[in-house]
């Protein structure tokens, strides 16, 4: 499938709108004599749509009302013959963007009544009504983290870009600590790390950033070997001053690289929040993805974390695994439930192009017959059920039928990293490779980034420049002042 656009107002929108259908169709410059495509065009007062599907011409012309924006109204033809032409509509409806309950959020602060919200989402995007319900469910949950928020908080992002295998579906820039290139890498990039730590902390103090919560994630942090956790973690306890942390978390995803002596280091130095993340309680799932542990792996895993002393554990699931069935992802979730976590975070798969399952099978065209969806509804009303309130979503392109992610959680284990990331109210400074530091401007909330190298050995050699780079964000502080 090819998508072609043409005319001022065939732009992003009209890509990603075609994408809700077909998300693996590549974009071209021309119509070919044979094979499927899209078609979007804009002329002055006139829009098409054109669609070849299994040999077959569909097309759709309409004039645009007078002062209509142009790129909605040839959103709203292409979606609509689009939804026609396949039998599909997508919950979100035309909605492309990551953020739904930033809308909401976004409305509210300038003065937009309830009314007008709903009619935006349900209306304007075509939403499902039950998608609208969930996200202003959300928003409202998230309001008073939000009004307690400050200008001038902060969060501090530390990435681990390692992992002890690579997961099929993933497209991090991560590094597999099986191979010995990769395993000597390791300790200069925690010693790397460990620097530009107390270079972000000496940046935020000069900036007059409070730091809020703190976050080490990855990767797989917990591929570090004990030795060089205790170094990361105990630095991290004698450049911050923890006790004035709301929330610390650190993933401790995988089992096959967890164990006591870690999930003790991971207590001892401050920790309040970690992440022991199954994806599956399939053993066949596993394997399938990639993953070298087992189902009991991770139930004996998470056992050790509670023995550790961890009171707030967050696990994630993901909707849609390969092999995986609507049956087999009830009885995860039900297993799941059944641990009491008290986060439980439930992903629909996003396939990447980057990943080797993209590589492997490409991405579905139809995605008329996926059980994602009704996994993410058992998943919600489970959840629901049992005492697990929806606090955080977004969503990602490439995602099967066009779904979201949720974060679920018991009353007052609200993860707010998650919460001030995803509705970007206040600076996310980042630190590691791939790091990429957002600059919320606490006047107007427009955002700069930082980037930092993104490959491990990038970030060890240009460490010095880096650095420099960083100079940035106290200069974005000094120039609102």
């Amino acid at each position: 499938m090819q998508i072609i656009l043409r005319g001022p107002a065939a732009g992003y929108e009209a890509e990603h709108t075609a994408r809700l259908f077909f998300p693996g169709a590549e974009k071209s410059e021309n119509l070919t004599q044979e094979g499927d495509f899209v078609l979007a065009q804009s002329h002055q007062c006139t829009d098409l749509a054109l669609l070849r599907l299994n040999g077959k011409l569909q097309w759709q012309t309409a004039l645009r009302p007078q002062g209509e924006d142009a790129e909605y109204a040839l959103c709203r033809l292409l979606y609509g013959m689009l939804c026609r032409a396949t039998g599909i509509t997508p919950p979100w409806g035309m909605m492309t963007g990551v953020r739904p309950v930033r809308i909401i959020h976004d409305m509210r602060a300038a003065g937009a009544g309830e009314d007008e919200i709903r009619a935006r989402f349900l209306d304007h995007f075509g939403c499902a009504p039950e998608k609208f319900a969930l996200a202003l469910g959300i928003a409202d949950l998230q309001k008073p983290v939000l009004d307690a928020a400050d200008p001038m908080d902060c969060s501090v992002y530390a990435g681990i870009p390692f992992c002890p295998t690579r997961c099929s579906y993933c497209s991090f820039v991560s590094r597999t600590v099986g191979d010995k290139a990769t395993r000597a890498l390791v300790q200069p990039y925690v010693d790397k790390l460990c620097e530009e730590l107390t270079a972000i902390r000496r940046t935020a103090d000069r900036a007059g950033l409070h730091i809020r919560t703190f976050y080490i994630g990855g990767g797989t942090p917990t591929s570090l070997n004990a030795p060089q956790l205790e170094q990361l973690m105990s630095h991290i306890a004698k450049t911050f001053d923890l006790a004035k942390l709301d929330e610390y978390t650190v993933e401790a995803g995988r089992p096959d690289c967890t164990d006591a002596e870690k999930l003790r280091i991971i207590k001892k130095y401050g920790a309040t929040r970690i992440s022991i993340n199954p994806q599956t309680f399939s053993d066949t799932v596993l394997q399938n993805i990639g993953r070298r542990h087992t189902a009991q792996d991770i139930i004996d895993c998470f056992a050790a974390a509670r023995a550790a002393g961890h009171t707030n554990i967050n696990m994630d699931l993901i909707a849609g695994l390969p092999k995986d069935s609507l049956e087999g992802f009830c009885r995860t979730v039900d297993r799941a439930v059944s641990l009491g976590p008290e986060n439980i975070t439930v992903h629909t798969l996003s396939v990447k192009r980057s990943s080797s399952l993209f590589q492997s099978d490409g991405l579905p065209q139809n995605l008329k017959d996926n059980p994602a969806g009704e996994m993410v509804d058992y998943a919600q009303n489970t959840l629901m059920n049992a005492g697990y309130a929806p606090y955080y979503l977004y969503r990602q392109k490439n995602t099967l039928e066009n779904l979201e992610n949720v974060g679920y959680a018991k009353p007052g284990t609200e993860g707010l990293y998650n919460v001030y990331i995803m509705e970007e109210v206040h600076t996310i400074l980042a630190v590691g490779a791939s790091g990429v530091t957002k600059l919320v401007n606490p006047k107007n909330g427009l955002i700069d980034r930082v980037f930092n190298y993104k490959f491990p050995y990038e970030y060890i050699d240009h460490f010095d420049v880096m650095i420099d780079r960083k100079r940035k964000v106290a200069e974005f502080y000094e120039q609102q002042f």
